[in-house]
């Protein structure tokens, strides 16, 4: 079992968005043998979408708003790959993928360098301690100097970066990579679309055929950059990796396949293999105990439109999975049959008989399960929990059409065990259709496009005037938390019955716990 999870790979691609993280994961599956051919995240009639950009409202904006798994096999190692949503919006989807994987490649636009939300999921790696490598993405575009990149790695996330390769030129001019660890120099051939492999040739440093191609004083300031980089950079330390502290940087264009293979090996070299996990007791479990552990970390309905059904997808942390395995919801004490389990790769999906610690399952099933929930056969265990943050958007939606209203309920319930959006139920109130909670409009959106394409439901929305939510985390009588609540608060409860109050802004919220220091108020939840 031990040499079947240390060849396991589990990892997430993080960016700001148009930073280039679904076409680098496009690259990664086609250099990994996954893909014959390559897709486009803008995919006009005569090109291939991305795989997985799956979902119609995905091909249509461009942009990924659910996280992804892709699994593939490549030298010998199985790779559980997740393409993560990278607008601000689906934060929390991206922070769950973040607690699933043992690594994170961090892609960055070599043109706009460090960017918001680059350094936002970078704190949550930082906090998990992820082992991070970098790719430094669109050098065949106008780019900022190299050395201002590495600055700003380590300057702005206060992370040690060591460039394992060195780009040669940038823009029109890009030809290739030179790779500091084999002193080798990779030259290209563009490849139009980047539909197929990049032709490319290795030569030495000092080689005419690598010389010639560029001019006297361009081929002066690479060996220069070079030099400078050997004697005056820091030094590669892969404990420092693993730990999280130093993160290995290369250079490329994931659009013109230039430098996907050496991220890709360099990956396999620097990452770490699945380690043990924490549960909420703090202990931890290995990753080859024989007691089965997994976590469910996302749920996703419709995957296959023609059986309506509902995967969920759980990361395995330690023993064996084989299939009729029966297990523990531990949430509920329930005993689960896990008969129909897959292999994912983006809406495709294979039926497996084991899998490991470290892999990604996804199950087909009617059970009740809810986004953190242990799945064990020892009912004691408890894996350490997704926190829930707290949204800033809150709307009330309504059906169109009387005559759908079976439809628009089950479109409701199922996209809510999602998790696109949060549920609340007002103080006094018990509306059969909840209150809706989001980070953004981003979320709303995509909830009314999916009932609408899903389940043939028109809807409308209406925003409510709160813009902060917090969890009350003291014992409080109701009447009298009701008697202190500031101008437009309400209070409430989430789908966990937990107590809630919805304050109109920021400001009435600060306010509030200045003025009741005794009451403690939460802006995530991490028990349910």
């Amino acid at each position: 079992m031990n040499r079947k999870i240390i060849r396991r790979r589990t990892l997430a691609i993080i960016s700001h968005p148009d930073a280039g993280k679904t076409t680098l994961t496009e690259k990664l599956l086609l250099y990994g043998g996954a893909l014959a051919l390559a897709g486009s995240v803008t995919s006009k009639k005569n090109q291939r979408a991305t795989t997985s950009d799956w979902m119609e409202l995905e091909k249509t904006r461009g942009i990924s708003i659910s996280s992804t798994v892709l699994q593939f096999d490549y030298n010998g190692y199985r790779f559980n790959l997740l393409d993560t949503p990278g607008h601000k919006d689906f934060s929390e989807d991206t922070y769950r993928v973040l607690m699933a994987v043992d690594s994170v490649i961090m892609v960055i636009d070599a043109a706009k360098g460090i960017e918001a939300q680059t350094v936002r999921l970078f704190e949550i790696c930082k906090k998990r301690k992820i082992p991070i490598m970098t790719f430094i993405n669109k050098l065949d575009r106008p780019a900022k100097a190299p050395f201002e990149l590495i600055d700003q790695i380590e300057q702005v996330l206060g992370l040690k970066a060591f460039p394992v390769n060195w780009p040669i030129e940038s823009g029109q001019n890009f030809k290739g990579i030179y790779d500091r660890m084999d002193k080798k120099v990779h030259l290209f051939d563009r490849m139009p679309g980047g539909t197929y492999k990049a032709p490319f040739s290795v030569h030495d440093i000092t080689d005419p055929a690598f010389k010639n191609i560029l001019n006297e004083t361009s081929y002066e300031n690479f060996i220069e950059e070079v030099n400078m980089l050997d004697y005056a950079h820091v030094e590669f330390n892969q404990e420092e990796v693993l730990s999280g502290d130093l993160t290995p940087v290369y250079f490329g264009s994931a659009s013109n396949n230039f430098g996907i293979e050496l991220i890709l090996n360099g990956f396999l070299e620097h990452s770490n293999p699945p380690s043990a996990r924490s549960t909420i007791s703090g202990k931890l479990i290995a990753t080859d105990s024989p007691i089965f552990s997994a976590f469910v970390f996302k749920i996703q309905t419709n995957m296959n439109p023609m059986h309506r059904d509902r995967m969920v997808f759980a990361r395995i942390c330690s023993g064996k999975f084989h299939r009729d395995l029966k297990v523990f919801q531990t949430r509920t004490g329930k005993e689960v049959r896990l008969s129909s389990a897959h292999n994912i790769f983006g809406n495709e999906r294979e039926t497996i008989d084991e899998s490991f610690a470290g892999e990604i399952i996804g199950f087909v099933t009617n059970t009740d399960f809810k986004i953190g929930d242990t799945l064990s056969s020892d009912p004691t265990i408890v894996l350490e929990r997704i926190p829930r943050f707290a949204p800033e958007l809150f709307a009330k939606i309504t059906n169109l059409n009387t005559s759908k209203y079976k439809a628009f309920r089950k479109g409701i319930d199922q996209l809510l065990a999602e998790d696109i959006v949060q549920p609340f139920q007002l103080d006094g109130h018990n509306d059969v259709i909840p209150l809706l909670g989001a980070l953004g409009n981003l979320q709303f959106e995509v909830l009314q496009y999916r009932l609408k394409d899903e389940y043939g439901v028109d809807t409308r929305l209406e925003l409510m005037p709160w813009t902060a939510l917090r969890w009350i985390n003291t014992a409080i009588d109701n009447e009298k938390l009701k008697s202190i609540l500031p101008y437009g608060a309400r209070l409430g409860k989430d789908d966990h019955n937990k107590q809630v109050i919805f304050f109109e802004d920021a400001w009435r919220c600060t306010m509030f716990k200045d003025k009741h220091q005794d009451i403690e108020l939460l802006d995530f939840l991490i028990e349910f």
